[in-house]
């Protein structure tokens, strides 16, 4: 099988190592095989951008503008075929994987909108005969570094506000998800952007460290987990390096005495399974109000039952594999940590039959908000149900954990819904609607030990594409 090769200064070269890219829902089935770059490659990358970056910076917004436009066309014109190849290598059913492609699409053309729209200020002196103008100016090169849960939608989201601000890109996407990366760089190879401007350099950690500690390169924007984040952190601190970080959450989803009950029951299924439970923002902990607990227990244990697990591209499939049989096993074993800790297993939580790596979703019922199922972050389709007395318990363990990405509520009460979305310590906060899926357009992000930076997608994103600098003119 032909290695699909790395994005280097405008030319696709190959690497002396491959990485077979399977199917989860068969395993059997190599997609393809991708290159696996090594620190010699990730260099080369980073000075093939630091030559561009200069020439790309001076680039007019119009120029901008027509190249990410071109790219968001592209996808959206592909969005069944690049949706395919989606859910092959990660295990979304068809229509997330769709939808997700979708959603690249009108990223990257929201961003050329964005190029033409990136302001400054003019500024009266306090001083006479002298004016001040305030710009901003690309920062450079920046490395990208991508998880496997979203394998096009966050890359885009990264490399289109990049691209828009006037940076040259080092990309280095997960290595469990290459193949939505290198169609997506090719898209932009074909785009009319200037060679070097954008690299795609495929790998594991390997990669990931020299691109994080190259010399040359001025910010790095990671998704991924929070222990790999820390590091990121010390380096770029050390180094003097702008850094923007997001890393995960155990979002709770509070469901109150007065909620409508189907409403509920959408936003726990929706939020804690769809997508195989593999999302940053799923509904981990669902915490539930004493009055309705009853009611709401057995109608979720039901609901959750009848989901069809199976290979993504079945149509007849609901949730499909998780991504590798790593994490298989990591949900397995918490399942284990679960039970052996006091939890109840209510549904699912089994590797069910079949070649694929396939889990039945799981929940486990433990009220005590200080165990590790209710802490700690686990990225399967399984969530905890908590029994509390009111609000204001509910309030007091939705924010007991170091997280704080999403917070949900389901009530119909105005009162609890404006306090919820006054004290959820979280970057984002939904009223009758799942933890997980969120607008292209809006910012996104979190606290505490979820995020750190400035926000992603929306206007907010060029505060960390960009730097400021001020002028003096007399």
């Amino acid at each position: 099988m032909k290695q699909q090769a790395n994005l280097i200064g405008g030319e696709w070269k190959a690497s002396d190592v491959s990485r077979a890219n399977l199917n989860p829902s068969n395993p059997q089935e190599i997609i393809g095989e991708f290159a696996d770059a090594d620190a010699s490659q990730v260099d080369l990358a980073v000075q093939a951008a630091r030559q561009a970056a200069p020439a790309w910076a001076r680039a007019t917004p119009q120029q901008r503008f027509d190249v990410l436009d071109t790219i968001g066309s592209e996808i959206l014109a592909r969005k069944t075929e690049l949706g395919t190849l989606l859910a092959r290598e990660e295990g979304k059913i068809l229509a997330e994987a769709i939808g997700e492609v979708s959603r690249a699409g009108m990223i990257f053309k929201y961003f050329a909108g964005e190029a033409v729209r990136i302001g400054g200020l003019a500024i009266s002196s306090v001083r006479a005969h002298m004016d001040v103008v305030v710009s901003r100016e690309a920062v450079g090169v920046v490395g990208l570094i991508t998880p496997w849960n979203f394998p096009i939608a966050i890359p885009a989201w990264k490399i289109a506000p990049a691209l828009a601000c006037g940076n040259a890109v080092v990309f280095k996407p997960a290595e469990l998800t290459p193949a939505s990366a290198w169609a997506l760089a090719e898209i932009i190879h074909r785009s009319g952007l200037p060679a070097g401007v954008f690299n795609l350099v495929m790998g594991d950690g390997i990669a990931g460290r020299a691109l994080v500690e190259h010399p040359s390169v001025d910010a790095i924007s990671f998704t991924g987990s929070a222990a790999t984040g820390k590091l990121i952190a010390q380096h770029c601190a050390t180094h003097m390096k702008k850094f923007q970080l997001e890393m995960g959450g155990k979002n709770p989803l509070l469901v109150l005495d007065d909620a409508d009950l189907q409403v509920a029951l959408d936003c726990t299924v929706n939020g804690a399974f769809y997508s195989t439970g593999q999302r940053c923002t799923a509904s981990s902990r669902t915490i539930v109000t004493e009055g309705i607990y009853a009611q709401f227990r057995e109608a979720l244990i039901a609901r959750t039952a009848a989901l069809q697990v199976g290979a993504a591209l079945d149509p007849k499939t609901q949730i499909g594999p998780v991504v590798d049989e790593r994490q298989l096993c990591k949900n397995l074993d918490y399942i284990n940590i679960g039970t052996t800790e006091g939890g109840s297993l209510l549904a699912g939580g089994k590797r069910l039959s079949g070649d694929g790596y396939f889990f039945s979703p799981a929940i486990v019922e433990n009220h005590d908000p200080s165990a590790r199922l209710n802490q700690e972050e686990i990225f399967g389709p399984i969530t905890t149900l908590i029994k509390v007395k009111d609000f204001e318990q509910g309030m007091v363990v939705a924010n007991s954990t170091p997280f704080g990405l999403s917070g949900g509520i389901c009530t119909t009460s105005l009162k609890h819904a404006s306090q919820f979305r006054r004290e959820m310590q979280a970057g984002m906060v939904m009223v009758n609607a799942p933890t997980a899926g969120v607008d292209y357009h809006v910012p996104f992000g979190g606290s505490k030990a979820s995020s750190f930076g400035p926000r992603e997608q929306g206007g907010m994103a060029m505060e960390f594409y960009t730097k400021v600098k001020t002028h003096y003119l007399a």
